[in-house]
């Protein structure tokens, strides 16, 4: 499973207490714009606590005057059980950053904010704000309740997702009547995971301006915020919220069915190298590519080969679409293609990818990516190719992707991208070094050493080529994977790093698909992934 929110890889304040500046000053109880709030309820239902929901009271809770608690609730409204596993198997696909705004987390994230058992709700506290789509209930202060396009819960921002339209989102007072509304965006439509968090995160702004006593009750161009259809805006049941998560239910089946059998799916390409490799032909090669066979229920991306003992294995990311995460498999290969199926060698709680494997003093080694865990970690093959152990952390609290070794100069070099606040986890490239592979890291001290979502992220391992060092890189300007880049390292020392591209390819004729994404090579084997067209049925 995913990590949950709340801990060191979270771009949030982690392990915060909010501030409780006790007893606060009395204030207007006002319940509409032009009042900030002093001190706040916020309701939540435990079994629907997500990613975002931590962000907001974060950072409710950084104003020194103002006091937020949260009150647990029963009943609320969510979403679908199988909306997860579509936010998993986007994120796969598509590279997404995980955890996020929309990631399922632990209540015990938000403990210091709990309500005492003797506590209750009084009239000294100025807003509760309802989060939770649990029917009303009697309360001395005044209540704030969220919904989308006149749904509660988070069901209806995301039904209006997959039916395209610009969802309004309002909060309402007592009475119904808006105290904010917004017209919430997404730069994309067709990826639901990041259109979905575009609009969580546009609706943590609307939330805090509003108890900051700003914001507006209606939208510029005088358009109302829509009610429940055919009914007055009350919230006191949850008939017409539990129909729209049934038929959200429904649409996101119909969207994991196209995702897994019906649209483009990730495969890995082999050929058995015979005369130049892509390095030296910066092309295609004439006779294309054989694909590494799956079932049709998984998928396997980030090949990683290695020759050892007189054989090749081929190391893979496998996802599997009904587990909704990857592990690393592996598979021996020979001239004649594959000697059997992956078969996983490793797998943690945390999803796992990139399996970035090398041979030194004498042993296998892997660093697999796992920036849930906000570490860059080290693991020994005990019996390779499995077996294996965690043998330690190199880098510790950091959110790093595609982490990649390079032996040059007399010293070990670490390569990987990281998201620091936020941000592409493509773009910005960070550099460690050290005298030996299991450190100790030094940051480079001009880190990071490349901002370029064109070639700042690893593509693999970097090969030495008469006398040059030519390292590949994801070309995500089109999107994540979208092509593959050589780039010509041209300073790499402890003062300074540059690197050139030289080559980019592309999907084409020799590679049917929209993406190519990683190369790797061993012993006279060449492994290369990307995305190939869609299947026309399910398999059998």
């Amino acid at each position: 499973m995913e990590r949950p929110i709340g801990g060191s890889d979270r771009p949030m304040a982690g392990g915060r207490a909010p501030a409780c500046p006790g007893p606060l000053p009395s204030a207007p109880r006002g319940s509409g714009p032009g009042t900030a709030a002093r001190s706040l309820i916020v309701r939540l239902d435990r079994r629907c606590l997500r990613g975002w929901h931590i962000r907001l009271l974060d950072q409710l809770g950084q104003r020194p005057d103002r006091r937020v608690r949260i009150a647990w609730v029963t009943q609320g409204g969510g979403l679908p059980a199988n909306a997860e596993l579509l936010f998993r198997l986007e994120a796969a696909i598509h590279g997404l950053p995980r955890p996020g705004l929309a990631t399922a987390a632990e209540p015990v994230a938000l403990a210091p904010y709990e309500i005492g058992p003797d506590e209750a709700v009084s009239p000294g506290d100025e807003i509760v704000l309802d989060l939770s789509g649990a029917p009303a209930t009697p309360t001395a202060a005044p209540v704030w309740r969220l919904d989308f396009d006149g749904l509660p819960g988070e069901a209806g921002l995301l039904a209006a997702l997959f039916a395209r339209r610009a969802p309004v989102a309002a909060l309402r007072g007592p009475d119904g009547a808006p105290v904010a509304v917004g017209r919430l965006g997404a730069e994309s439509h067709t990826v639901m995971l990041a259109a979905f968090e575009d609009y969580l995160a546009r609706t943590i702004t609307l939330i805090a301006a509003a108890l900051d006593g700003a914001g507006s009750p209606t939208l510029p161009d005088g358009a109302e915020a829509p009610l429940q259809p055919g009914r007055a805006f009350d919230l006191d049941g949850l008939g017409a919220g539990r129909r729209a998560a049934g038929g959200l239910a429904r649409q996101i089946a119909r969207r994991l069915y196209a995702l897994c059998f019906q649209g483009p799916r990730w495969r890995v390409g082999w050929r058995q190298v015979v005369g130049p490799d892509l390095i030296d032909l910066r092309r295609h090669p004439e006779g294309g590519w054989n694909d590494l066979p799956d079932d049709g229920r998984r998928f396997y991306a980030d090949p990683f080969a290695i020759a050892r003992d007189g054989a090749v294995t081929l190391f893979v990311e496998e996802f599997d679409y009904r587990r909704g995460k990857g592990v690393i498999s592996a598979v021996g290969f020979e001239a004649g293609g594959p000697r059997g199926r992956p078969e996983p060698v490793l797998e943690l709680e945390t999803h796992l990818s990139y399996p970035f494997v090398f041979e030194a003093d004498g042993q296998a080694w892997m660093i697999p990516e796992s920036h849930a865990s906000g570490t860059i970690d080290l693991y020994r093959a005990t019996a390779f190719p499995r077996g294996w152990v965690h043998e330690a952390v190199l880098v510790d609290g950091v959110v790093a992707s595609d982490a990649t070794l390079l032996q040059h100069g007399g010293r070990w070099w670490l390569f990987a991208t990281v998201r620091t606040g936020g941000g592409s986890y493509s773009d910005t490239l960070h550099l460690w070094h050290a005298p030996h592979f299991r450190g100790p890291w030094t940051p480079h001290r001009r880190n990071p050493v490349l901002i370029d979502v064109g070639s700042a992220r690893a593509a693999g391992p970097v090969v030495a080529r008469g006398g040059a060092l030519i390292r590949p890189v994801q070309d995500c300007r089109g999107g994540y994977g979208a092509a593959l880049g050589l780039a010509r390292i041209l300073r790499l020392d402890e003062e300074g790093y540059a690197q050139r591209v030289e080559t980019r390819l592309g999907p084409g004729a020799a590679w049917p698909g929209s993406r190519l994404h990683m190369l790797s090579a061993a012993g006279g084997l060449e492994f290369i992934d990307g995305s190939r067209p869609a299947r026309p049925r399910l398999p059998r």
